[in-house]
This record gives structure tokens, C-alpha cells and sequence, in this order.
């Protein structure tokens, strides 16, 4: 028989192995829910960081308490915590049922409930369920029940008390130690830039603190590197500039010619490009060149239409 719970009542619990449900309805903009546990001792606080089963701690180290996981069934999504009732410390006497949204007020949580079944029965009926209303819906974590000890046995209690500052807040309420400074030193340090490594042209500097000794084995290597010195680079080989398209490549510079024996003429240079050549010599001035190969001095010859100039009377009828 499943017993339907309000708010402050109690359910005594015959099972050995208790299996808690989280159960909600999915949509849009509906959050994510997690169950988690909190194991207190008899003076109502954990005993310590290791009495917190949750997402990232999914087990208690006594096996006794432990997550189950999220799964999607026809009514919607589910998030189980188990416990194995006969196994539990004698020291733990209350177990926190917790529901957490990240971030998110539960007034957007539809048909939240929590169903207790036994783990053991093969029936697959629920002992009991309680429907969880926020009383704000401000709220960010609430605690949906509890477990707790009961002279030899278990009962279970409906709560459905709300905290606003989240799962954080919760769990900080019963002693667990929240330690933000770890968090906040991990994106400096990724965000520290990495120190380069020394090249072996580069050789490390030795700390402000260190000895001379390690200073002298600081400096070892840039020593050892000015023993092998690196090999001159070659220039690159020149390359010869490339006609332009529609143009004749061009031709190597010419060489000095030889000089002609003594006695003969000097060769002609070859006419520039696009020019006629010369023409040849005729017989008639070969004949002109001497043997030694000049030409002989230029005659003058008289000019027919040379006169001389007036003649003064001293020198007329002479």
C-alpha cells in the first residue's frame, strides 16, 4: 500500500534497502534536478565533507549511501539516492533527502515529487510519496524529506524545506567546508602564460638567491657553444634576370677581344641589334692601308675654284 504523505508527516519503513526518486515533468525552461544526500550525526551536522553524496561525490565511503543516476521514464525525469538501511554507521542518525536546481527557482519545477520504494521488493510498488511544493518558489535547493533513526528502526519524514542560496548554502547550513579560494586560483593559473624554455644559444638565467657555484653552471653552456661556432652561411646563388615575354634573351657580357697581331687590322665589333651591318671594305681601300695597317696620310689636293686675292700695285705687271 502507497502511502500519499503532507507536509510534517511520518511513514514508519519495514525495508532494508531504501531507493528515493526524485521525479519531475520536463518542458521548456524547465531546470535540470539533482538528488543528493547529506549523512548527520547525532548532533545534527555531517561529521565531515565526506558525509555529502552528490554529483561529484556519487558514493559515501561506507558503500552504504549512493547515486543511482538520472533516467527518463513515462511520468518524466528521475534522479535516484539509495540506502542500504541495515548497513548505515551507528554514528549517522538523520539522512537528508536534498533536491538542487542550478541556478534556477523551483516555482519553475513542475509536479515535483519524491516516491520511496523498496529496493528489494519485486513488485515495483512505492511505499510512499510526497508531492514538493516551495512554499516562495524563490527557493534553489530544498530538502524533500529525511530518514531517521527511530529506536531499532527507520522512518521517513516529508519536509519540503526551502534555501534560496542553492545547494552550496544547504550543505554550508549542516558543516560542510566550501572552499572557494581553489576556484578562484585555478583560472589564474591556467591563465598564467607559460615559461618559454632556455635555447641553447640562450643560456638560463640562474636565480636572484643562487650561489656563485650555480651561477658559473648557469653560464656552462653559452661557454660551450663559443668553442663550436657555427659554420658561415653561403650567399645564394645569383640567378641571371629573365627577358620580358616578346624580347630576345639577352647575351652575356662580352670578354675583352684579343688584341690582332702586330701588323693587321683590328676586327669590327658586331652591329647592335636591329642595325644594319657595315659594308665590307672595297679592293680599293685595302690598297690604301700600308703594310703595317694604317692608312697613309690624306692628300691635298688643289681646289679648282681657288683664287688669289687682289694683288697691290707693288706687285702689278711683276
Amino acid at each position: 500500500m502507497t502511502h500519499a504523505m503532507l507536509k510534517g508527516s511520518n511513514v514508519p519503513l519495514e525495508a532494508t534497502t531504501v531507493r528515493a526518486v526524485l521525479r519531475w515533468s520536463p518542458g521548456q525552461g524547465v531546470p535540470d534536478v539533482d538528488a543528493s544526500a547529506l549523512l548527520l550525526g547525532l548532533d545534527g551536522r555531517v561529521r565531515s565533507d565526506e558525509d555529502f553524496v552528490f554529483y561529484n561525490q556519487p558514493r559515501h565511503p561506507s558503500g552504504k549511501v549512493w547515486r543511482l543516476g538520472k533516467k527518463r521514464v513515462a511520468e518524466g525525469l528521475t534522479d535516484t539516492i539509495q540506502t542500504d538501511l541495515a548497513g548505515v554507521e551507528s554514528g549517522v542518525g538523520r539522512i537528508l533527502l536534498v533536491a538542487s536546481a542550478d541556478g534556477v527557482t523551483f516555482d519553475r519545477v513542475q509536479a515535483l515529487r519524491i516516491l520511496l520504494y523498496d529496493a528489494q521488493s519485486p513488485d515495483g510498488e512505492a511505499l510512499a510519496y510526497f508531492d514538493v511544493k516551495p512554499e516562495t518558489g524563490q527557493e534553489t535547493a530544498l530538502i524533500c524529506g529525511e530518514l531517521y533513526r527511530r529506536g531499532e528502526g527507520w522512518k521517513f519524514r516529508a519536509l519540503g524545506e526551502g534555501y534560496s542560496n542553492g545547494l552550496k548554502g544547504l550543505a554550508t547550513d549542516f558543516g560542510i567546508s566550501v572552499d572557494e579560494s581553489e576556484a578562484a586560483e585555478e583560472p589564474e593559473a591556467s591563465a598564467a602564460p607559460a615559461t618559454p624554455e632556455p635555447t641553447s644559444q640562450t643560456p638560463p638565467r640562474a636565480p636572484e638567491s643562487a650561489s656563485p657555484d650555480a651561477v658559473t653552471q648557469a653560464q656552462a653552456p653559452a661557454a660551450a657553444d663559443v668553442s663550436h661556432p657555427l659554420p658561415p652561411e653561403q650567399p645564394p646563388p645569383v640567378v641571371p634576370p629573365q627577358p620580358a615575354y616578346g624580347y630576345p634573351p639577352q647575351q652575356p657580357p662580352a670578354t675583352a677581344p684579343a688584341q690582332p697581331a702586330y701588323g693587321y687590322p683590328h676586327p669590327t665589333s658586331p652591329p647592335a641589334y636591329g642595325y644594319p651591318a657595315p659594308a665590307p671594305a672595297t679592293a680599293a681601300a685595302q690598297a690604301t692601308q700600308d703594310r703595317y695597317g694604317f692608312p697613309p696620310p690624306a692628300t691635298n689636293a688643289p681646289d679648282p675654284d681657288f683664287r688669289l686675292p687682289p694683288q697691290g700695285p707693288q706687285f702689278v705687271g711683276r
